[in-house]
């Protein structure tokens, strides 16, 4: 299957500053892709780029294997059956719930207009809205209208830019999901911005982390979580640190104790740095464990508590325990360590790629 987005080393120059540096992935038909990575890595002027807004300097993106940027070409935004989703609803004030929806399917038989809007409405959750104007919706109820709107041409591809951002923690989550099922419904691929890692985790089949203009992992989120190939997408994905230790004789030696695990017999004698998650640490009973460390810090999930713990050379793990059970600070407890996955890297020194 050939893919329908292909980035082949996009860089992309603005005002003499190299925003985006030689990027390259694909996304397949049907799915939803992530970028992720902090403020001023270069993903949203990359989505830009995608959209036909932006032009790049070097390489080419194609779409369904048609090339419509390279840096001497861009095919107009408006012929590339690109959807766009943006932070802030950008629904039009003075037009009803219908009309904005019908605003990018106005060249469609009237009756054909209608049927998309009606049928748009109840995927959307919102049938019976198409009177009502856009500051009489919540929040959510305004982002499931530009959602539609976005969807209503059947798009090639939907970009959608921090679409969740303005809004509360728990509404981005239910939304991130049904914002996938709908795309999924509609057989669109899309391509998602967010700093937000849960909202990735809820709608990605593929993702990625920026830094600096450059793509330092394309995968899974399984895989960015488990198997990060990069220190700054293990410091970036997920909670946990990073330790320092030594692999002498296919064990690592470190303040966790000796570490014994399958992937240390290929590795030889040399310093790393391994990345330690809260579901690598188990809390036990004080008196049942070798080492132990100091609870210095908590805060509360609902379900669990997230503990910072203070090992005896004064390095900190997270931890994860029940909340029906809370530790206070201060208290010293039993630790275990369980790699499912362990990742380990050659060296404390965060190089970014070639």
């Amino acid at each position: 299957m050939s893919a329908l987005l292909s980035l082949k080393k996009v860089a992309i120059q603005l005002a003499g500053h190299r925003i985006v540096d030689e990027l390259s992935f694909d996304l397949e038909p049907g799915d939803i892709g992530c970028l992720m990575g902090p403020s001023g890595c270069g993903k949203t002027t990359l989505l830009r780029a995608i959209a036909g807004f932006t032009p790049i300097s070097n390489g080419s993106i194609e779409l369904h294997g048609q090339l419509v940027s390279d840096s001497g070409k861009s095919v107009p935004t408006e012929q590339r059956q690109v959807g766009m989703m943006f932070q802030d609803f950008s629904l039009f004030p003075h037009l009803n719930v219908a009309d904005n929806i019908r605003f990018g399917i106005e060249h469609l038989p009237s009756t054909e207009q209608e049927q998309r809007i009606k049928e748009l409405l109840q995927r959307i959750g919102l049938n019976g809205y198409q009177k009502r104007f856009p500051h009489e919706l919540s929040g959510g109820q305004q982002q499931r209208i530009a959602l539609a709107r976005a969807l209503a041409p059947k798009p090639q591809l939907m970009l959608l830019d921090e679409p969740f951002s303005s809004l509360d923690a728990e509404l981005r989550e239910l939304l991130a999901q049904d914002v996938r099922f709908l795309l999924k419904e509609e057989g669109i691929t899309a391509l998602l911005v967010t700093h937000d890692q849960q909202e990735a985790f809820a709608m990605a089949d593929k993702a990625g982390v920026m830094y600096s203009g450059q793509l330092l992992q394309w995968n899974t989120p399984y895989e960015l979580y488990h198997e990060p190939q990069h220190q700054l997408v293990a410091d970036f994905i997920g909670r946990g640190v990073l330790l320092q230790g030594q692999i002498r004789e296919h064990q690592l030696h470190c303040a966790l104790g000796v570490i014994d695990h399958e992937i240390l017999c290929e590795q030889g004698n040399h310093d790393v740095t391994f990345l330690v998650r809260p579901d690598d640490v188990i809390i036990t009973d004080r008196a049942d464990s070798k080492l132990t460390a100091v609870v210095t810090g908590r805060g509360f999930r609902g379900s669990h508590y997230l503990y910072t713990l203070e090992l005896p050379d004064t390095s900190q793990v997270l931890a994860v325990g029940a909340s029906h059970q809370p530790l206070n600070e201060g208290t010293q407890v039993g630790i275990d360590i369980d790699f499912d996955h362990l990742v380990v890297f050659d060296s404390d020194v965060c190089e970014l790629p070639d």
